[in-house]
């Protein structure tokens, strides 16, 4: 467990350390210069051990994000069963746990996850950022988006909130509406969240946007190279204009733990989501100077 430096807070927790999806725009990729491997990010993975967890009792209240840099239902889970035995070991705890994932092996856990929401705050996350399988299949080696989907619904209708992390939007490609309106009837949260490209992968997907998508290059050139944010401020704008128009609440962080009636899932906007860390949706962000 360690401090989350996540907008939420709280703790993370990753029972793997690497991952076979290999997301071309994957963040955590920073960490493969802790681990000792000389292989690509996303070709190896780890499989941690770890003492009993003696007193969950420690974390009650607390939010514990499970996969912030490794997603613990990536294929290996199946034999390994990582994620679950962390599960059965924070069960009791009355921590409110959130699981980040872009896979529907989380429903062989249906019965443990049933069984932690009677007692305690459970929120299971997809990562959701496209409806094209194609586009997909370029970007990840995760499951389907419509097994990412079903998956969604069927924890949705166990009575276990939901969240479709619209993340990251690629702009120009992602169509935040058209994913909306898929999954607000299944969801309780939507999160939005911009592609940052920055570190070794930011050279690789500028090349497949000029390989694939060679219109959408002086776009890309003036958010990343230039930094121009009218892009993402425009589709806050949007963002909001949708949340109206599905009657749904608008905010710019996380809110209390709930569900909502079915149809209307808070959006939260996440973009540029450094500068809402600990503002605790004041509506005002945090000013962030860049060296």
């Amino acid at each position: 467990m360690t401090k989350s430096n996540t907008p939420i807070g709280g703790y993370s927790v990753n029972p793997y350390v690497g991952c076979p999806h290999a997301c071309k725009y994957c963040y955590a990729s920073f960490m493969k210069r802790f681990t000792g491997h000389t292989e690509e990010w996303g070709t190896f993975m780890d499989v941690k051990d770890w003492p009993e967890i003696k007193n969950p009792k420690k974390y009650a209240g607390q939010k514990v994000i499970i996969g912030t840099v490794t997603d613990g239902y990536n294929p290996l889970e199946e034999t390994y069963k990582n994620t679950r035995r962390l599960l059965e070991e924070l069960k009791d705890s009355g921590a409110d746990i959130l699981i980040c994932t872009k896979s529907d092996l989380v429903l062989r856990d249906l019965d443990l996850l049933k069984e932690i929401n009677e007692n305690s705050r459970l929120t299971v996350s997809w990562s959701i950022n496209t409806l094209d399988e194609e586009f997909k299949d370029d970007m990840d080696a995760a499951v389907s988006i419509e097994r990412r989907l079903a998956a969604m619904k069927e924890v949705y209708a166990a009575g276990i909130r939901t969240i479709c992390f619209i993340s990251p939007v690629f702009p120009g490609i992602t169509d935040i509406e058209a994913i909306i309106d898929r999954t607000k009837d299944q969801c309780d949260l939507v999160w939005l969240e911009n592609l940052n490209l920055r570190g070794g992968f930011k050279a690789d997907i500028m090349k497949y946007i000029s390989d694939k998508h060679p219109d959408l290059v002086p776009l890309y050139d003036e958010i990343y190279n230039k930094k121009n944010r009218s892009y993402f401020e425009a589709l806050e704008k949007k963002a909001e204009e949708l949340a109206k128009k599905y009657d749904c609440r608008f905010v710019d962080n996380e809110t209390p733990y709930e569900r909502v009636e079915k149809g209307h899932p808070t959006i939260v906007d996440y973009f540029y989501h450094e500068e809402v860390r600990g503002t605790a949706n004041s509506g005002k962000r945090n000013v962030i100077h860049n060296s």
